[in-house]
């Protein structure tokens, strides 16, 4: 099933097709133009909600509908993963790049700091927090962390939620990276949805990968779908049984997705 979905920006339209993998509908568009809408939004402080959808998340998606109807709710839902570019090639027929999130997100900080649009971190401990901010003082000397935010691993009450919520739109923050992890951030970005006047981008555990904690799979393992592999080797006991549990659901949902839809 293929979805045009216009989308409001503050002086135009942009018409995105969304083609259904399993249980989510995901945006079909390039780099350039995923970058210009989200920035256009942010510059007005838009209340907007960004997806970066990988294997996980579609599994997450079709087993919890909660989680699907956040996704599909939001304004972008990014194909950030070969093994869903390879599926809507199957299924429809369509070339679709893969549009990684940390791509995204270093674009989205160099425009941020072309543009004069603040940012926001939700999310992570305060230590990668800090180094965060260190990292983007030393590459984008010019853009403005307007605050930072380390949750506790627990339920917010309504007055900590709400302390949450003014401290962010009193910032004048127009980007909040969301770094909770799938699908928590998906359903708190949700529920945020026209109460943080930003648009908000759930990057799952980007954050370590971007001080260089955590190693990013070289380009060529990329390209050939096999970044998954790539991280299971950096860390096999938190990663094994999730992928080896995920990656067998999903082959099996896309399977009978795609069976479905030929015959």
């Amino acid at each position: 099933m293929t979805i045009l979905v216009s989308q409001r920006t503050v002086s135009s339209y942009q018409n995105l097709v969304r083609n259904r993998v399993v249980s989510l509908n995901l945006t079909s568009a390039s780099h350039e133009t995923l970058i210009d809408g989200i920035m256009m939004n942010a510059a007005h402080r838009r209340s907007r909600t960004v997806c970066f959808a990988n294997v996980h998340m579609v599994v997450e998606a079709h087993l919890q509908t909660d989680v699907a109807e956040a996704v599909n709710k939001a304004d972008w839902a990014i194909t950030d993963g070969m093994p869903l570019v390879w599926a809507i090639k199957s299924l429809y027929g369509l070339s679709q790049d893969r549009v990684a999130g940390m791509d995204m997100i270093m674009s989205l900080l160099a425009r941020a700091e072309k543009d004069n649009v603040s940012i926001f971190f939700y999310g992570c401990t305060p230590d990668v927090l800090q180094r965060v901010r260190q990292f983007c003082q030393q590459n984008f000397p010019a853009v403005n962390i307007a605050g930072t935010i380390s949750p506790p691993f627990r339920t917010l009450t309504d007055q900590e939620e709400k302390d949450v919520i003014d401290t962010i739109n009193n910032s004048g923050a127009g980007l909040v990276f969301v770094a909770l992890g799938c699908p928590k951030q998906e359903l708190w970005m949700e529920q945020m949805k026209h109460r943080i006047h930003a648009v908000m981008l759930g990057i799952g555990g980007a954050l370590p990968m971007l001080i260089g904690e955590k190693k990013r799979a070289p380009k060529w393992i990329q390209r050939i779908g096999f970044e998954w592999l790539f991280r299971l080797v950096q860390e096999p006991r938190r990663l094994f049984k999730r992928y080896a549990v995920t990656n067998t659901l999903f082959v099996y949902f896309f399977l009978k997705q795609l069976i479905r839809q030929r015959w």
